[in-house]
């Protein structure tokens, strides 16, 4: 459904060059969910306008639902649907004539439009909110409005830019549900950006982690954390007894990485759960007790700190440098 090769993206901005995207390889089968995963500024969102045809590729190519994207744009776009990451509802329309004049713009009749649009409002429970206006509904039931305006004319590939920023936990997992469903049930091929590590994790066959520019690993979420050296063990104990408990922690079998944080003393060990009757038999015999314990199987983020060094929650790093104005709008408008 989408195969890229090289797919490279370069900016000019405050008199030097920024190299956004470098070299980009990715493929995505036929109904797959893809997720792909990044801190700020990594290169999610630039390579996202390149495959949705918004931003014209500095250098490589790539075919997007069975069309060129150099050389068929316009049949890439007749074949996607994209929910950007702010929105495309306009506030004061209504529900329904946001979702009718979407269709008609794809080229369906008025019969076709209010047939899509009903069907729509139904799966994403926006039924009952027909005649709304856009600006009073919740987040949650924008952001199902939005998606149902990438889906009116029926793509078999959506591409979905940080569908829950901004939602609250219980909307969140109610979209969760539905972008489920538009696999599940329909066969959507599914390609969803986010910086949420829980999201990627609960709702991804694949996660294609990018950084710098390129890609830095790929695979199912659980291939990913199986990289990582082991489950963590944390052990809290006084802390006189902190260097002892070092020295214990280093003797369980298959134990690695082993710091002491404060009063807590930390170690991977590939089965925590394992490890724990060694570890407390070994603290008993030494006259240790224990204020906590905590045993956490690796997470994504864990992966991207054995890759980078870094965490994916690093707020400290920028945003992408935006688009020129001009290269935003060459595409024209894309539901």
């Amino acid at each position: 459904m989408i195969e890229a090769r090289g797919l490279a993206r370069t900016f000019r901005t405050r008199g030097r060059t920024v190299e956004a995207v470098q070299g980009v390889d990715l493929d995505v089968a036929p109904g797959e969910l893809v997720g792909f995963l990044g801190p700020n500024g990594a290169g999610k969102t630039t390579t996202l306008r390149m495959l949705t045809t918004l931003l014209t590729p500095t250098a490589g190519q790539a075919t997007v639902a069975g069309c060129d994207l150099a050389t068929d744009p316009i049949g890439v776009r007749r074949r996607i649907g994209y929910v950007a990451q702010n929105g495309g509802g306009t506030p004061e329309s209504k529900v329904i004539e946001e979702l009718h004049l979407q269709a008609r713009l794809y080229g369906l009749s008025k019969a076709d439009a209010q047939a899509r649009s009903a069907v729509l409002a139904a799966q994403l429970d926006l039924a009952g909110l027909d005649q709304r206006q856009v600006k009073t509904l919740s987040g949650g039931q924008r952001r199902r409005l939005d998606v149902a305006l990438g889906l009116v004319h029926d793509p078999k590939l959506v591409f979905l830019d940080e569908p829950t920023a901004a939602l609250d936990p219980q909307s969140r997992a109610n979209l969760w549900e539905h972008i489920r469903a538009l696999r599940a049930e329909h066969g959507t091929t599914v390609f969803l950006t986010t910086h949420y590590l829980d999201e990627a994790d609960a709702l991804c066959d694949r996660v294609l982690v990018i950084d710098n520019g390129t890609i830095v690993a790929q695979g199912t979420p659980e291939s990913l954390k199986a990289r990582v050296s082991g489950d963590l063990v944390a052990v809290g104990v006084p802390a006189a007894e902190v260097e002892l408990t070092t020295g214990i922690a280093a003797r369980i079998a298959g134990a690695s990485e082993v710091t002491a944080r404060g009063a807590t003393v930390e170690f991977r060990v590939p089965r925590g759960d394992l490890a724990l009757p060694d570890l407390l038999r070994a603290l008993d015999a030494a006259g240790i007790g224990t204020t906590s314990l905590q045993v956490q199987r690796p997470t994504l983020d864990d992966v991207f700190l054995t890759l980078t060094g870094r965490s994916l929650r690093d707020a400290e790093l920028g945003s992408e440098p935006a688009a020129p104005i001009d290269q935003r709008q060459e595409a024209g408008v894309v539901a």
